[in-house]
């Protein structure tokens, strides 16, 4: 089995159907699972939405302050104007604005919200990485 992989990323959250109604709006669906967490299937991994505390005690932390910022999270697309409408639906849904999505010094074009409990996400056209049909993206070897 490979060891660089992730197969889970659990998002600490303050109010869980605050947050099932913004992902909900961004066309997001959960699976079926415990109430005290949501799940949403990716390809070949998974999104958690857990409150704040009860992560803070699972991670065996009880009381533990649980920050948000300092990750990034990312979604890929395939063209700049899948970007900006991504970007709209987040604000629509409820995101704060961070930056609005522009032409970058790497040479893709990018924007950055925070959901409502500050977790921040990227959405991205890089021109130099593939996404499949799926949005699966492949980082081409060097040359």
């Amino acid at each position: 089995m490979k060891t660089q992989r992730v197969t889970l990323i659990t998002l600490g959250v303050e109010d869980l159907e605050r947050s099932r109604t913004f992902y909900a709006a961004l066309g997001w669906e959960p699976v079926p699972g415990p109430p005290e967490v949501i799940f949403y299937r990716m390809d070949g991994m998974a999104l958690g939405l857990f409150g704040r505390t009860a992560l803070a005690d699972d991670q065996g932390r009880p009381g533990a302050a649980l920050g948000t910022g300092a990750v990034t999270l990312a979604q890929n697309f395939a063209t700049e104007a899948e970007v900006d409408a991504a970007y709209e639906r987040a604000l629509s849904a409820g995101a704060e604005a961070l930056k609005r999505p522009q032409k970058v010094f790497w040479g893709g074009y990018s924007g950055y919200f925070a959901d409502p409990d500050g977790h921040v996400w990227e959405l991205a056209m890089n021109p130099f990485w593939h996404l499949d049909d799926e949005g699966r993206l492949t980082i081409p070897d060097p040359a």
